[in-house]
């Protein structure tokens, strides 16, 4: 097996990124592809030991950046770490494809050089969000903002799949994100795709989710649209935040707080982990015919890491197989 990495993308890369390869490779039995600048990846790896037959360099000029235009990115910029590794995951030289860069590239290079699965009217991006019960599956977060009921039930089987197959749950719960819980309530968009998945027999449709009851863990499976999606994910990172911020303040107050913090400390350590779980990995975009995850554009090491084990995991487990084998069916 072969995971590809873009190694120049992202705000730590390459120091960061090759870190995270390295860390990886005491655990994963892949053999790993650093996709950049081959001269800047020699020079950082010579930092570190390793064992040089799990590692292949695949050298290439250019770089996508964070303020690059998605779409003309991908077709002008064809020497760039993104669709070369991408490029070697449609042409089977790589089994899964990782990169922290522009997740508006990834996600046009996903859709319009690897492929959509045949079936699948658009690929999503899920992620999976801590709630009281352990985490839940938002999908979509980032991949269609305008979106029609017959994508979001297409996301729901989606979802579905994932969480059987990777978090071990028996018949997930899937709810749709709504501003109520009654059938005839939101916009067009909720009330059409409301019908569809309540009519959908080949999952587990338990109604509209609203927002308040996203942290208790009702659903396994939350559907929405992109841009739905995008903001709940962005607000419960900036709440994790200001909370933490907020606890930081109030332990140094005093002698006593500063004691009660040392003697809450595993505790309080638990729940930012359960904010800040840079050891799930990232989001693959799932409806294409092959793994690319996307992974923060901050990540550092363990993040990294974490991406790539999960990146081996989806494959040896067949999630590209799986999905296309359930549209298949339809």
């Amino acid at each position: 097996m072969k995971i590809a990495i873009d190694v120049m993308s992202g705000d730590n890369a390459p120091i960061e990124t090759i870190k995270g390869c390295i860390k990886a490779l005491e655990t994963c039995s892949a053999k790993l592809i650093l996709v950049g600048q081959k001269a800047i990846i020699k020079q950082e790896l010579q930092k570190y030991k390793y064992s040089k037959d799990r590692i292949e360099i695949v050298d290439c000029k250019e770089v996508i950046t964070m303020e690059d235009s998605p779409v003309n990115a991908i077709r002008t910029k064809k020497d760039s770490s993104m669709v070369v590794g991408l490029n070697l995951v449609k042409n089977k030289e790589a089994d899964g494809f990782v990169s922290a860069g522009n997740t508006g590239a990834l996600l046009s290079g996903g859709t319009l050089l690897v492929g959509r699965i045949k079936g699948i009217q658009r690929p999503a991006l899920p992620v999976l969000i801590p709630t009281k019960r352990g985490y839940t599956l938002l999908i979509d977060c980032g991949a269609n903002m305008d979106s029609k009921a017959s994508y979001l039930q297409q996301f729901a089987h989606i979802g579905t799949i994932y969480m059987q197959e990777f978090m071990d749950i028996n018949k997930p719960k899937v709810g749709l994100i709504n501003i109520g819980t009654e059938e005839e309530k939101g916009n067009y968009l909720t009330k059409e795709t409301f019908g569809l998945l309540k009519e959908d027999k080949k999952i587990r449709f338990i109604g509209n989710i609203e927002a308040r009851e996203i942290p208790t863990g009702k659903a396994d499976v939350l559907v929405c649209d992109a841009f739905v999606g995008n903001v709940i994910l962005k607000f419960m990172e900036g709440f994790g935040s200001w909370i933490f911020s907020i606890l930081r303040i109030e332990f140094k107050r005093s002698l006593k707080t500063k004691i009660a913090a040392l003697l809450m400390k595993d505790g309080i350590n638990n729940i930012k982990n359960k904010f800040y779980y840079s050891d799930k990995g990232g989001s693959p975009l799932l409806g294409i015919k092959g793994i690319v995850i996307k992974t923060h554009g901050n990540a550092k090491e363990t993040e990294i890491c974490s991406t790539i084990l999960q990146a081996e995991r989806f494959v040896q487990n067949e999630l590209i197989e799986k999905i296309t084998k359930n549209f298949q069916k339809k």
